[in-house]
């Protein structure tokens, strides 16, 4: 056999698929399309994003909201450590993307992590809220809830922000590039919609009504505990 023959022979081992013919089944699965919302382009999943991240930033502002004047009425500490602490939580919950960000990149993936922070963050709003209520405990006691409160709250509401917003992008197909444009610009009206009636709403919870005889700061941590557990239910 002369090296022409050896040549052919090998290449009969080989079998070439033109550009115009289907490629085997077996090795290119197909990958199903998400539900669409109202037979749009929009996917469905992506109004259970936007609804979550209205009732999450309820939650937070709302608490935030009175979180001052909880430090100054309820535990009756003066307006510079009632300052300080608020600003340490606030700087606290601007230092958690980073680690939620490192969660979703290098562990669990946005979805997962979402969920996990999401849970960690509704057993902060509770332990919160149940810190606030005067019968429970001595002041010690409040303060010890509020704080472990304020630190899962902090570690749940910066960890999911990094997600959120870049897992309702990934709902989109590369195709649609108008929709997820138009969906950043919805996700981010719930973002200051909630923000800006919770503002609103809470500090009327703590005033306007009475619990246990004095200013019912429990309902007005209560609220925003509520809308976050609805948002992990979405």
């Amino acid at each position: 056999m002369n090296t022409f023959q050896r040549n052919e022979s090998k290449e009969t081992l080989f079998t070439f698929i033109s550009a115009g013919d289907d490629p085997p089944k077996g090795d290119f699965p197909v990958q199903k399309k998400s539900p669409k919302l109202c037979g749009s382009n929009y996917p469905l999943s992506i109004a259970f994003i936007v609804v979550n991240e209205f009732c999450e930033r309820f939650s937070y502002y709302g608490m935030r909201a009175v979180l001052t004047l909880y430090f100054i009425s309820f535990f009756h500490w003066d307006e510079n450590l009632s300052t300080s602490v608020y600003h340490a939580f606030s700087a606290l919950c601007y230092f958690t993307p980073v680690i939620g960000a490192i969660m979703a990149d290098s562990w669990l993936g946005k979805y997962k992590t979402i969920i996990y922070l999401s849970v960690v963050y509704v057993i902060g709003h509770l332990i919160k809220s149940v810190g606030a209520i005067p019968s429970l405990g001595n002041q010690v006691v409040h303060v010890i809830l509020s704080m472990i409160g304020l630190f899962l709250i902090a570690l749940g509401t910066g960890g999911i922000k990094p997600c959120v917003s870049a897992f309702g992008g990934d709902q989109f197909e590369e195709e649609h590039t108008s929709e997820r444009s138009k969906f950043f610009s919805v996700f981010y009206l719930s973002i200051n919609a909630g923000s800006l009636i919770s503002t609103f709403v809470t500090p009327v919870l703590r005033g306007d009504v009475k619990c246990f005889g004095e200013d019912c700061y429990a309902l007005a941590f209560g609220v925003p505990a509520a809308l976050m557990v609805l948002a992990l239910g979405e």
